[in-house]
């Protein structure tokens, strides 16, 4: 067992799937994590778990699309653990149920609600961080894009609002990281194709979307588990990557090789 997180403190967005795997796997590497979702049940029950494995967790429940909010779940983070190493942005929504689709379908509140919940919600909690982050002279942030950022799918996955989420997530970080590459902050990005999490229900459940994603997807020959990505993640927010930054990482299983 290898301990990269030993006495560190990572801020993780969301509490299930994606952002579950990874806390789970930073505390089982010696990390302390907060915890952070708009669902309280949720981010409650992944820092219990984490706990009652002989971790260090906390947790927080907030609407990371409003800026009071975002700073202060930063702010509680820092003064419950006194530093701030590491941020995963994990949480995001797909915005169907908003109304986001095909172009010519797609209604404003989708759109808004892609953008709000998944690039707004980013900007603001790596702004939080970094504020941080250039007192203490370093840090890793992880933010979370899309293979359909740059690989759409028009068929089963036609969805404007989402990809264009995605892609503002990727020019942000891609921007911010060659800005504060000089004062050791580093920003990636890792863009992961389907996914098994409950975000994804819809299309786990439609069996021309299976059939389509083992072939989309032939390393996985269907959709990827969250612990897929643990790897790439835990690669990224340690020291291990410490000459990477300004990068999208594509864990896709072959998505984007078409």
């Amino acid at each position: 067992m290898t301990s990269r997180f030993e006495g560190r403190v990572c801020f993780v967005t969301g509490s299930t799937g994606i952002a579950e795997a990874a806390a789970r796997a930073i505390a089982g590497e010696g990390g302390t994590l907060f915890v952070v979702s708009k669902t309280a049940d949720h981010a409650e029950a992944l820092a219990d778990t984490i706990t009652a494995a002989g971790g260090r967790a906390s947790w927080r429940a907030a609407d990371l699309t409003q800026e009071a909010e975002a700073d202060a779940a930063m702010e509680a983070c820092l003064h419950e653990f006194g530093r701030l190493d590491c941020v995963y942005n994990v949480a995001g929504i797909s915005a169907r149920s908003y109304g986001d689709g095909r172009l010519h379908e797609t209604t404003l509140e989708g759109w808004q609600a892609a953008l709000t919940v998944n690039a707004t919600s980013t900007f603001l909690v790596c702004r939080a961080a970094v504020r941080h982050m250039l007192r203490q002279g370093r840090g890793a942030i992880l933010n979370m894009s899309s293979t359909l950022a740059s690989d759409p799918e028009p068929h089963f996955f036609a969805t404007v609002g989402y990809a264009a989420s995605k892609g503002a997530i990727e020019a942000f970080s891609r921007s911010i990281a060659a800005y504060y590459a000089s004062h050791g902050i580093r920003v990636n990005v890792i863009a992961p194709g389907l996914v098994a999490t409950p975000m994804s229900a819809r299309a786990q459940s439609d069996e021309q979307i299976l059939e389509f994603l083992e072939k989309r997807q032939p390393l996985a020959a269907g959709p990827l588990s969250p612990a897929d990505l643990v790897g790439t993640a835990l690669y990224l927010l340690s020291d291990d990557s410490r000459m990477v930054t300004g990068q999208v990482v594509a864990v896709d299983g072959g998505w984007s090789l078409g």
